[in-house]
């Protein structure tokens, strides 16, 4: 079974020498995240609990400068830094998107 939630981020950023996004800029992030596993109890996790572990990994780069925290701030290295964050704090196997504004997104899976 798989269950889902969504969340957003604001974060500015500049990828060091790319001829486009060399200068520092913004956008706002859509994260996916979907679990999966089995229920216990007739849920598979209260989407309280859900909401909070992701917020709670989210909170630390929101409003903040992505280049502080990853050497190379693209789609794909933030992808891979929410994923280890999430898998720390969470017990199931996930799948992550994450949106890069409104056209453009990375997704990664994390086994249990």
């Amino acid at each position: 079974m798989k269950l889902g939630i969504i969340e957003h981020i604001d974060c500015a950023h500049y990828l060091p020498g790319h001829s486009h996004c060399g200068t520092m800029h913004g956008h706002t992030y859509k994260i996916e995240l979907v679990v999966e596993g089995k229920m216990k109890d007739g849920m598979l996790i209260d989407f309280a609990e859900l909401k909070q572990q992701a917020r709670g990994v989210l909170k630390l780069y929101d409003h903040t400068l992505l280049n502080d925290s990853v050497d190379y701030p693209s789609v794909e290295n933030v992808a891979l830094l929410l994923c280890d964050q999430l898998a720390a704090k969470l017990a199931f196997g996930f799948t992550l998107k994450v949106w890069e504004g409104v056209n453009k997104w990375c997704e990664v899976e994390r086994q249990p």
